[in-house]
């Protein structure tokens, strides 16, 4: 008897040893499977799905600043390159919020690729993702510093050409009253106050007549419109700076075209064409306005046989105050505005307006218009 409970003892506590063992086993499988977790942790489900589809760049690096995953903008915008971040004032950002733990969010300037001057202004906003990764999020916001770059060219160029005249007023209307006793004087005096008065007047007007064709998204009202009969007008509103300089003027091309606008405002965008091109072109030359329809397209092309423009300004030439020539455009009384008027007169209409220049050559500029088809009425369309 004694001995069958030895026996029974014996077993009881072979078992609980190997029951004891096989936990230890366990444990140290979960120990050994939550280190290699921690090692060597996947990018959280859902991540990569989520920065393949952004417009913008983003990014996830890992502790040695391996890029794990990028979106295509990052990469479009030479952010990442072989797997790793370009900049190294975005490694920095990235090394900061590593150590710190905290999300940071500011405005970076970066080289755009390895050559040449352009840069992009980036909102870049870094913070962890999970324990181990760090998430780099990157915006281009260059366009809103390119918009108050203009505004602030804006304020500045306005102030300037609106110093000119008011000062010359200024100075022409002391010097009246010691030569109230000289007529001639008085005269040449009360003559050039006409002049930088009218011309205050003009810079007033137009900056008026760009600050209402910028609010204007569309036409309030619109009619058919003879492009024959507008571009005569136009025309005849530059016949006498023509005439002074020994321009000629030639119009050519399609005829009877129609399209839908405002006749003041299209008669002003093609008289600053036809003006601007008198006014740059060398004296007894010529000044041609062709009219052309193709696809639905109405082309209004004024073309001058002056000294052209250089390709590096034929981008900024639609910009408000922007003058090829500063020197000569004051000389003749150039505002810088009249170029910007075509453009938004030609958009608010559904258009463009377009520029191609050689030096030496001239330059053409052209408008672009739909075209006014006529809608067949019911009675034409029904074939009974």
């Amino acid at each position: 008897m004694d001995s069958g409970w030895l026996v029974l003892l014996s077993v009881a506590f072979g078992l609980l040893v190997g029951a004891g063992f096989m936990a230890l086993l366990h444990a140290a499988e979960r120990r050994g499977s939550n280190a290699v977790d921690v090692v060597n942790p996947a990018v959280p489900d859902g991540v990569e799905q989520v920065i393949n589809a952004l417009d913008s760049a983003g990014v996830v690096l890992d502790p040695s600043n391996n890029v794990v995953t990028a979106s295509p903008g990052s990469i479009a915008f030479g952010l990442v390159a072989q797997q790793t971040l370009v900049h190294p004032e975005l490694i920095a950002l990235v090394d900061k919020v590593r150590s710190s733990g905290e999300p940071v969010t500011t405005t970076v300037e970066l080289a755009r690729g390895p050559f040449g001057d352009a840069s992009i202004h980036f909102l870049v906003r870094v913070a962890r993702l999970g324990s181990r990764y760090i998430l780099l999020l990157a915006e281009d916001h260059s366009e809103t510093y390119r918009l108050e770059d203009v505004r602030r060219d804006f304020i500045a160029n306005i102030s300037h050409e609106l110093k000119t005249p008011i000062g010359a007023i200024s100075l022409l209307s002391e010097a009246l009253d010691p030569a109230a006793d000289d007529p001639e004087q008085v005269r040449r005096f009360a003559k050039r106050l006409h002049t930088e008065a009218a011309r205050l007047t003009r810079i007033t007007q137009e900056i008026i007549e760009l600050s209402r064709l910028q609010a204007a998204d569309t036409l309030r009202s619109a009619e058919l419109l003879n492009v024959d009969h507008l571009i005569a007008s136009a025309m005849d509103q530059n016949h006498v700076q023509a005439e002074l300089r020994g321009t000629t003027l030639v119009k050519g091309g399609a005829k009877h075209v129609e399209v839908y606008g405002d006749e003041s405002l299209l008669v002003m965008a093609i008289h600053n064409l036809v003006g601007n091109a008198i006014q740059y072109s060398l004296e007894n030359s010529r000044v041609g306005i062709g009219v052309r329809v193709e696809d639905g397209v109405v082309e209004i092309a004024v073309t001058d046989q002056g000294l052209g423009i250089a390709s590096d300004d034929l981008d900024r030439v639609f910009e408000r105050f922007f003058r090829v020539d500063q020197a000569r455009s004051r000389n003749t009384g150039g505002t810088g505005l009249g170029l910007s008027i075509v453009k938004h007169i030609v958009e608010n209409h559904g258009g463009d307006v377009r520029v191609w220049s050689q030096l030496g050559r001239g330059s053409t500029f052209t408008i672009r218009l739909p075209e006014a088809t006529p809608v067949a009425s019911a009675s034409q369309g029904d074939s009974r």
